[in-house]
């Protein structure tokens, strides 16, 4: 579990959209304890409304921290399988850059409005009330209105959040294992703001949701026996073929594995 900072001097880290008592503050600004109480007073409704946000956290800044060799070594031994194939798993899903986060305290997220569609109906709300309230969540991703595509991305997010928080958070995948939020029990989370905390937490913590969530779903041995289709399948869904899944994810466990060789 993360833990919150308890020092006198405390660390302020903001989403990428502050409310306008926020924005004479900028991220990684250090400020005495009755500055940051004032600050968290002043945010209190962001706070409410984004559960993830990592307001107060130690100056480390332990999402900036990318994982070691023998962070993967370790989560490897776990799960009986090679480096090679978690690094794989991760190219596949983060991209090539392999990060679990696009700034400080914020991790990469892909919003499935799909998914919130369906979660919303299983909870009995009616999304249609909301298309002239919450245009944005309605609306395709608007990379250029936002300037990138993760803020797109949490644009949509946060709208969906004015609906029902619950249902956005499970609609989202989360870091650089895109993680559906909706798998908060079998990574061992007691809810789904618990689940997203620790996406937002840091790089170690993404890779430890991901070693549970492997384990509970029991996908282990797809893994050791190079299975990729039969891992695709169960972590990617059915559609994994048309994609291509399998045949990138071999292709990327290759080439880590000849560098370790």
């Amino acid at each position: 579990m993360p833990r919150r900072a308890s020092t006198t001097i405390i660390t302020i880290a903001l989403l990428s959209y502050p409310t306008a008592n926020a924005r004479s503050q900028q991220p990684g600004q250090t400020l005495h304890e009755h500055e940051a109480i004032e600050l968290a007073d002043s945010l209190s409704p962001l706070i409410s409304f984004h559960p993830w946000t990592p307001l107060l956290i130690p100056e480390r800044h332990p999402s900036l921290t990318r994982l070691t060799e023998d962070d993967f070594i370790k989560a490897a031994n776990e799960l009986g399988v090679e480096v090679a194939t978690i690094k794989a798993v991760v190219q596949i899903e983060a991209g090539p850059s392999g990060k679990g986060f696009s700034e400080e305290g914020v991790p990469i997220i892909n919003f499935d409005f799909s998914l919130f569609q369906k979660f919303a109906k299983r909870r009995g709300i009616k999304l249609s009330k909301f298309k002239k309230s919450n245009p944005v969540v309605f609306a395709p991703l608007n990379r250029r209105k936002y300037g990138s595509t993760q803020k797109a991305q949490f644009a949509r997010l946060n709208s969906g959040m004015e609906i029902d928080s619950v249902v956005a958070l499970e609609a989202t995948f989360w870091g650089m294992f895109q993680i559906g939020g909706f798998n908060w029990k079998k990574c061992g989370c007691s809810s789904v703001d618990e689940f997203v905390e620790l996406m937002s937490t840091s790089e170690r913590d993404q890779l430890e949701l991901f070693v549970r969530y492997i384990i509970s779903r029991d996908l282990g041995g797809y893994l050791q026996a190079k299975n990729w289709a039969g891992f695709a399948m169960r972590y990617n869904g059915k559609s994994y073929a048309k994609r291509g899944y399998h045949k990138r994810l071999a292709r990327a466990y290759r080439k880590f594995a000849s560098k370790n060789k």
